[in-house]
């Protein structure tokens, strides 16, 4: 090779290097991501960037799903994986992740270990892996752990609603892997940020009844009692962020109804939990109990609003059970679960981020929900009833000995009925155009809302904790004390809250859509050793052809 070819080569190099590093320091300096895929799957929602931008601290992530995984779970692993280092891409502060197998851990905290994230509601998965043609059990953990130097919590993530199959669920977990991490991550690093009141004074809950709503919450929220009887001014509600008015027994003076009107106008977010019928299930037994309908003065408020909550109650065959004394064994009470439709496991859920991926809520003894003219609010149903329903108009008779009956198919004919929805909009105030209570501030009075939204279901037992059997103390939202079952009524409340707080915040991270690719097993199966040898040969045939022709080349160029 003569001179001129070495030192053209050299140049080359050297361009190609300088070229390089140029590029290097360019992307150092002024850093950029592009995303190509359809989905946007590796771009993050702007609430969630704002989160990391804010960080004050290094962030760690335990992935707990680790080991030899089939398809799908690798899948999920990689896409966690793939989350947190684009988290870290976006984050003012370094975020690191490793991987950790509870079951490898040493024996002596191995147990500790795993009851410690049983509170964070990560619980072993059993699942089944084929392999040398015959299947083995191995259990997994799929869940992080998320921490800062003096903050630790943890976070499920493979979620889906009831008769989903496997695909779907792992779909809609990855789906919703930037919320739930990005959740994690703010609770270990902003705190509470946000107030919480519930309203108490006309009998709502006792201590022991709103247990699960302030467990569910305190993690994130301050939540506060707010005797409403005691308000004075509509600016006394105004420290609260969100007001749940949780099954009132007693009818709401006008001046309380006022108060809580204002607030809405005023820009607050409220959820109503109705009792609209009046039973006690002590006296179910024997000859039964007639439900009637309970005055709670607060119809024409929600009326005004857009939503009616019927004096009925509804039953539905997608149902959960009640524990029933069912005789004596020697000196000890048998107790039974007996199929009872007046409890519903609702499963059917809309597209929206507060139900989104939830799995079934319990409604007990819930009234059935209709629309009404409020043209300027938006009205959306988020959980259904199942395809065999019934609405029951007052008086309706509650008896146990009614569960031992066969249900008359032909009674249940009402599909999916609504039994929650949220009111978005400009709200009108019950009482624009009427004589404003005796002792209210008439200066300050609001005719129309100023933001503010507001979710109503038809039972005030919806975030209402049950009690242990064993030692009779609450348990958290959702937890079925006879049944051993846990239902989704914790999650709801969380994303509830969260979403009328904040409908544009990291909320919104939960309609991100990944569409499912699945390959043809069939033809996979059939073309196997076709695409075999194309992936094996034709990269192969394709270089030796290059190669010849480049020999052929410097031999005629060099060949003087």
């Amino acid at each position: 090779m003569k001179k001129g070819s070495y030192s053209s080569i050299g140049k080359n190099l050297a361009l190609i290097f300088l070229a390089i590093v140029f590029i290097g320091l360019t992307v150092r300096i002024l850093p950029f991501r592009l995303d190509l895929t359809e989905e946007k799957k590796y771009s993050l929602h702007p609430s969630s960037i704002e989160v990391l931008k804010s960080l004050e601290e290094p962030v760690e992530v335990d992935i707990l799903l680790t080991g030899k995984l089939p398809g799908g779970m690798r899948r999920l692993q990689r896409s966690i994986e793939e989350t947190v280092r684009t988290f870290n891409a976006y984050s003012n502060q370094k975020i690191t992740f490793y991987y950790e197998d509870p079951l490898n851990l040493p024996e002596s905290i191995r147990e500790d270990y795993i009851v410690g994230l049983s509170e964070y509601g990560i619980n072993p998965t059993n699942l089944f892996i084929t392999e040398e043609g015959g299947q083995k059990s191995k259990l997994i953990f799929p869940g992080v752990l998320v921490r800062t130097e003096e903050y630790e919590t943890g976070a499920l993530l493979l979620k889906g609603e009831k008769g989903m199959g496997p695909d779907e669920i792992l779909n809609q977990s990855i789906e919703n892997l930037e919320y739930e991490l990005i959740q994690a991550i703010k609770k270990v690093s902003i705190g509470q940020e946000k107030s919480v009141g519930m309203t108490i004074s006309r009998g709502e809950m006792n201590e022991d009844d709103g247990f699960g709503i302030v467990e569910a919450l305190v993690d994130q929220h301050e939540v506060f009692k707010i005797p409403l009887a005691d308000a004075t001014k509509a600016d006394d509600l105004d420290p609260f962020d969100v007001i749940i008015v949780p099954g009132p027994k007693e009818a709401y003076s006008e001046k309380e109804i006022y108060f809580l009107d204002q607030y809405l106008m005023r820009g607050g977010n409220l959820i109503f939990l109705i009792d609209a019928m009046e039973y006690d299930l002590a006296e179910a037994g024997g000859e039964g109990t007639i439900a009637m309908p309970r005055d709670h003065g607060l119809d024409q408020l929600l009326f005004r609003y857009g939503i009616r909550v019927n004096k009925d109650l509804i039953q539905d065959l997608d149902f959960g059970y009640h524990p029933v004394i069912a005789g004596n064994f020697g000196n000890q009470e048998q107790i039974i679960p007996l199929p009872w439709p007046f409890y519903i496991a609702a499963g059917r859920m809309a597209k929206h981020p507060i139900t989104k991926g939830l799995d079934q809520v319990m409604f007990r003894f819930v009234s059935s929900l209709d629309t009404v003219k409020a043209d300027s609010v938006k009205k959306t149903p988020l959980i259904f009833g199942s395809d065999l329903g019934r609405k029951i108009n007052s008086p309706v008779r509650i008896a146990f000995e009614d569960m031992s009956r066969e249900p008359n198919l032909d009674e249940f004919g009402s599909r999916n009925l609504p039994l929650l929805y949220l009111l978005e909009g400009e709200f009108i105030s019950l009482f624009k155009n009427r004589f404003l209570p005796d002792g209210v501030e008439k200066s300050s009075f609001l005719e129309n809302s100023k933001g503010g939204r507001v979710l109503v279901a038809g039972t005030g037992l919806l975030f209402k904790s049950q009690k242990s059997f064993v030692d009779g103390n609450p348990l958290p939202l959702g937890d079925d004390p006879f049944n051993n079952t846990q239902y989704a009524n914790r999650q709801l409340l969380q994303n509830a809250v969260n979403y009328l707080l904040e409908p544009e915040g990291i909320m919104a991270t939960r309609t991100k859509i990944l569409q499912i690719r699945p390959l043809n097993k069939i033809k996979v199966r059939e073309e196997k050793t076709k695409w075999q040898i194309v992936n094996i040969l034709v990269p192969v045939f394709f270089f030796v052809i290059l190669g010849l022709i480049w020999t052929k080349f410097r031999k005629r160029k060099y060949g003087n």
